[in-house]
């Protein structure tokens, strides 16, 4: 290790350049109803077979947060490489709001949430919210998972050292291709 933690002072630029080295997967939350509204997320992960759950992590100012917390249902739509603009689109704050947001994506409402359910994903789950917990400035949304459906077999989006980049399914053949 050539650098002494013990004498670092933490900040959140500090912490999020770290978690940066932690490649996660690429995500698009969903709400439906009065309360449409989609946001990406790399804060995703598999909580419980049985049960069912998921969790995802959201910050409180976030109008996510707020949609969820309200619809007590959501969709999330597992992205594929080839969707690095729908990742980018749903994660820029100046995009339209309501259910204008999803104009320029293709999608089907979810039969058991009617939230978006975004065309051409990986796979996609529909989730009703089975408890939240406050943590820091984000909160810890569980989903019990309603339904679930693989998609396509493509690469996967990954966010790795601020970036994102496509990982090949398994049996794929080729290496791992950065995107940037």
């Amino acid at each position: 290790m050539s650098e002494d933690l013990s004498t670092s002072v933490l900040t959140p630029t500090l912490l999020r350049d770290a978690m940066s080295q932690f490649a996660t997967g690429i995500v698009v939350l969903t709400v439906g109803g009065q309360y449409i509204h989609g946001m990406t997320a790399n804060a995703f992960s598999s909580v419980s077979l049985e049960p069912p759950l998921v969790l995802c992590c959201v910050d409180r100012n976030a109008v996510m947060h707020e949609a969820l917390s309200s619809a007590q249902r959501f969709a999330v739509s597992i992205m594929g490489a080839d969707q690095e603009d729908i990742a980018r689109y749903f994660a820029d704050k100046n995009r339209p709001q309501g259910a204008a947001q999803f104009d320029p994506v293709d999608w089907l409402p979810g039969p058991h949430t009617q939230a978006p359910l975004l065309s051409n994903a990986l796979a996609w789950l529909e989730c009703e919210l089975h408890e939240s917990h406050s943590s820091g400035d984000h909160s810890i949304f569980i989903g019990s998972v309603l339904n679930c459906m693989r998609g396509r077999n493509q690469r996967g989006l990954l966010f790795f050292d601020s970036g994102y980049h496509q990982v090949a399914p398994i049996g794929a053949a080729g290496p791992d291709v950065p995107m940037r």
